[in-house]
């Protein structure tokens, strides 16, 4: 297959190295086009404005660019100025994301982001997180492209991102993969209040302690804390049409 690869941790981020190179050793054509620098929780954001800088990076076996830009940036970039418009890729792939994008993650997650851009271009898309902060995801991505390899591209729904996270625990313990959907518990990080030299207040998000405003963590994470892998699949339509119907009355 022909796969546009991408991620939000970066183009040096080892979760991508390891991806690639799962993906050259299968026999996959790869043309990557990640961020310059790191761009997690930047979600579908576009540089609407100035122009975007990609140099070339070759190194170690390795080959791609470095876009100075977001995710979704990196994928319409790919699509629209690097593919020929007669030679789209099969398949995008965006990871491997270091930590996981389960629940209302997918919001904010730019590795969801950039898988999204694909999906909006009709093209296959599939978005790769490792719950494993310590691992560098060599074992996860072999198990990503196997998964890739089998799935039914031609039968399943185009305009949608499948979501792919791993557990965090050793690749040869995982049990399993789980399909279901994602959870929908909203988690809000706390904001340390902090000083500057010069006396100036200045606020970090903190992960120390988290507000819960739902009781459901959700199928998602249940799996993954189980040691299951998860795939969920994700559309781009946020119509809700309970309240479509509810606000029809107001129609002049």
């Amino acid at each position: 297959m022909k796969i546009l690869l991408s991620n939000d941790d970066g183009i040096y981020a080892p979760g991508l190295r390891s991806l690639y190179r799962a993906l050259i050793d299968a026999g996959h054509e790869v043309v990557t086009v990640a961020p310059a620098m790191e761009q997690s929780g930047v979600s579908n954001a576009l540089s609407a404005r100035g122009p975007l800088q990609a140099r070339p990076v070759r190194e170690d076996g390795f080959s791609g660019y470095a876009l100075f830009g977001t995710p979704a940036d990196c994928v319409m970039l790919g699509l629209f100025g690097i593919f020929p418009e007669d030679a789209r890729p099969d398949l995008v792939m965006s990871g491997i994301n270091r930590g996981p994008n389960s629940g209302m993650d997918v919001l904010f997650s730019g590795t969801v982001g950039a898988a999204m851009q694909g999906a909006l271009a009709g093209i296959p898309s599939l978005a790769v997180s490792n719950a494993d902060f310590a691992s560098d995801s060599r074992e996860q991505a072999r198990m990503a492209v196997d998964l890739a390899e089998r799935m039914d591209w031609a039968k399943l729904p185009r305009n949608v991102v499948y979501n792919l996270n791993f557990p965090a625990c050793p690749a040869d313990e995982i049990r399993g993969l789980k399909v279901c959907p994602h959870g929908t518990r909203w988690t809000l990080s706390r904001f340390d209040r902090r000083t500057t030299p010069d006396g100036r207040p200045y606020w970090w998000m903190t992960d120390k302690e988290r507000l819960f405003h739902s009781p459901q963590a959700g199928p998602d994470k249940r799996w993954l804390h189980e040691g299951y892998m998860t795939l969920t699949p994700l559309k781009p339509d946020f119509n809700d049409e309970s309240a479509l119907s509810l606000l029809a009355e107001l129609n002049d």
